[in-house]
C-alpha cells in the first residue's frame, strides 16, 4: 500500500494507516484517553474511528483537554 500524504495537526505526515483509529495507534496516542478528532473540519466520533477510512490530503486534528487552573 502506498503511503498516504496527510496532515496531523497542521503537521505533514505520511502514513500506511488505513483507518482513524489506526493512525492514532500508529502516533502513540493511547485511545483510552480523552480526546477528540476531526477529518477536514467534522467531527469523527469515537465510536466511529475503527472504520472511518483515511484519504490522500486528509487533514486530522487530534484535540485533547488541558487541565489546570
Amino acid at each position: 500500500m502506498t503511503p498516504l500524504a496527510i496532515h496531523v495537526n497542521g503537521a505533514p505526515c505520511e502514513t500506511s494507516a488505513p483507518s482513524l483509529q489506526d493512525l492514532l495507534l500508529e502516533r502513540g496516542y493511547a485511545l483510552d484517553t480523552a480526546m477528540a478528532c476531526a477529518i477536514n473540519n467534522q467531527l469523527v466520533h469515537r465510536a466511529d474511528w475503527p472504520q472511518r477510512a483515511l484519504a490522500q490530503g486528509d487533514r486530522v486534528d487530534v484535540i485533547a483537554p488541558i487541565t489546570g487552573g
